[in-house]
């Protein structure tokens, strides 16, 4: 009989995580049991995950997995969910008849309740916030694989994201204090236009605002899609690829120059809404 590294499903999830790593646009290493070791990555960094792996030590991957308050009860329900999420999923891939996999909904559940237990007792940063929302299964992913895959595999679409939003609710975070303030869109955004950390800390909340909707105006976005983040980050992709940065060497011109010159024709992948933190 083979031996593998807790359960049939955690063991396969490690390997095919660190077998798929370095082809990150592959399907496998988008696929559920690999994106449930990302998210678990993010919250207690690789080595935590993968090195009991490699030496097959339970008793420190339970530690690991600890370390930010979580039970051990709730370790080992975690570890039961995702094996029965595993046999549900085979079971659907050589049948006609698919069942609900109603563990794909209450494995995210539980990944949810490691990071905010890491966000309330060690603190997170607005990146590793972002990076976790967006490998939740919602509406609002940036990956057309999940996106796809909530929708096959959820009754509820929004039932994740909004248990998100739930849950981090109470979280106090220290760093989004100068970002509401100030309202401000990611800093790669700004740099495409030549505005620099320090042009925008000389710029109160009215002329950021102003700035802004430049921006969206220039790119062709409503200000009132529900989904503008998104479509704006897919715009500002395509345009770094596109072209090189144009300067004047003053921030503030260089917007006008350059919102003069974008194509506004560029294509947009996705539709669906995604969430404003």
């Amino acid at each position: 009989m083979k031996s593998y590294f807790i359960n049939e499903a955690l063991h396969k999830a490690i390997n095919d995580y660190m077998s798929s790593k370095e082809n990150k646009e592959g399907v496998l290493y988008n696929s559920f049991l690999v994106v449930v070791i990302r998210m678990l990555v993010n919250i207690y960094g690789e080595l935590d995950i993968t090195n009991p792996y490699i030496t097959r030590n339970i008793f420190t991957f339970d530690n690991n997995l600890m370390k930010y308050g979580i039970k051990k009860e709730e370790i080992d329900n975690f570890k039961r969910l995702l094996d029965g999420y595993y046999v549900i999923d085979k079971k659907n891939k050589g049948s006609i008849k698919k069942e609900v996999n109603t563990y794909f909904i209450l494995v995210q559940k539980c990944l949810i309740d490691f990071f905010v237990a890491k966000a309330q007792n060690y603190g997170i940063t607005n990146d590793e916030e972002k990076e976790f929302f967006d490998l939740l299964y919602t509406p609002g992913t940036s990956n057309y694989l999940r996106l796809s895959y909530n929708f096959k595999e959820a009754e509820d679409q929004y039932e994740i994201a909004n248990y998100y939003q739930e849950k981090m609710s109470g979280v106090n975070k220290e760093d989004e204090k100068e970002d509401e303030e100030k309202n401000l869109l990611g800093f790669d955004v700004y740099k495409l236009f030549n505005l620099s950390i320090n042009d925008l800390s000389k710029m109160d909340n009215e002329e950021i605002n102003k700035v802004n909707k430049e921006i969206y105006k220039s790119l062709d976005i409503s200000e009132n899609a529900l989904n503008k983040e998104y479509l704006l980050n897919e715009k500002i992709k395509a345009i770094k690829v596109q072209k090189e940065a144009i300067t004047t060497g003053n921030g503030y011109v260089d917007i006008l120059l350059i919102m003069s010159v974008i194509v506004t024709t560029l294509m947009v992948v996705i539709i669906f809404s995604t969430l404003v933190f």
